[in-house]
């Protein structure tokens, strides 16, 4: 990575100075190598988000991005439990993955130009957003179109910023932008009436209202201002580590779409279908040319699950989220999500 691409990604808000820094020092070795000899991934998580990455009653941490690094794990090391979480903010989070703080970021961010060229790689969404606003019911704001002169509450250097002035400036709308350094401090405020309204993506508005006892005292405008691709990242350089993410999270997809669950997993592998003998490693060598044993496929999904599997455990209608697949459902069921064959 360039300093000139670095620079990049400071001047667009996205890092401070200590993060920069932290940016220009050593490039790390092979990722993959590292892992392997250190017997951990370790996981860049988001602070607290319910039913991505968040504390349960006995303090362990749970969630949709919680099993995207077990499922990595699974498949880098044969063991989904060998990984180390460090719940991170923005500028934090982009600046751990080449100085080794972390080996990839499950945290929720957007993938954008800006961020893909200036050292961050995206190898597969993961989840299909869109950002939306936030008002109390007593409001008398009912669609976009009455948040004219709101004071807008949101994460300092985050995409929202961008998508405020983006929007508020064609619609031409009047807006104040209150910003704060974490999600949380800005979603603390939110509550405190500093602000009209919060923007954030539509999914992490859910599960910040799934967390509030008075959670019928709000609501979520119907507009989405947006599209957000979310998925892990991982430092740019490293092809082998970016290709086992990629292809790990592929096969979660690709399970799905072939009926492979983690209940069925153990017995699938006596499938005559091909296409479920090459993801679950009984045929082929696309392990192997990944840097790992060949049914990396076959534990991953007996760690964690397939795709639907995860969603449904964390944030599918069974769970406080009670998020509907929409544009996360898979192509044959009318939303965006598919695999690459794997062949």
């Amino acid at each position: 990575m360039t300093i000139r691409s670095i620079v990049s990604i400071a001047g667009k808000g996205l890092l401070g100075a200590a993060a920069l820094a932290a940016l220009t020092g050593t490039a790390r070795a092979d990722v993959l190598d590292d892992v392997k000899a250190h017997g951990v991934v370790k996981c860049g998580v988001t602070l607290a988000s319910a039913g991505f990455s968040a504390e349960n009653n006995a303090g362990k941490r749970e969630g949709f991005d919680i099993d995207l690094c077990k499922a990595i794990a699974a498949a880098a090391l044969g063991d989904e439990t060998k990984i180390q979480l460090t719940p991170m903010d923005l500028k934090t989070a982009f600046a751990g993955l080449p100085t080794g703080v972390v080996d990839v970021l499950t945290h929720r961010f957007t993938w954008t130009q800006s961020r893909d060229v200036g050292g961050l790689k995206f190898p597969k969404i993961m989840f299909y957003d869109g950002q939306g606003f936030i008002v109390t019911k007593k409001s008398k704001a009912n669609k976009l179109a009455d948040l004219n002169n709101a004071t807008i509450c949101t994460l300092q250097g985050s995409t929202s910023e961008l998508i405020v002035a983006s929007y508020f400036g064609a619609h031409k709308m009047k807006y104040k932008i209150v910003t704060f350094a974490s999600a949380e401090q800005a979603w603390d405020a939110f509550i405190a009436k500093r602000c009209d309204t919060l923007i954030n993506d539509r999914s992490g508005l859910a599960a910040r209202l799934a967390k509030l006892p008075n959670r019928d005292d709000y609501k979520v405008l119907a507009e989405t201002v947006s599209n957000e691709p979310i998925g892990p990242i991982v430092a740019q350089g490293q092809t082998r580590w970016e290709d086992l993410v990629r292809y790990t999270l592929n096969a979660l997809v690709a399970a799905e779409e072939l009926g492979v669950t983690q209940a069925n997993v153990d017995a699938q592998k006596s499938s005559q279908n091909p296409d479920v003998q090459r993801l679950l490693g009984v045929s082929g060598d696309f392990g192997s040319k990944l840097g790992v044993s060949n049914d990396y496929a076959y534990k991953a999904i007996k760690a964690v699950g397939n795709y639907g599997d995860i969603w449904d455990r964390n944030v599918g209608p069974k769970t406080p989220l009670n998020l509907e697949r929409g544009r996360n459902a898979l192509v044959a069921n009318g939303g965006l999500m598919m695999s690459t064959p794997i062949r």
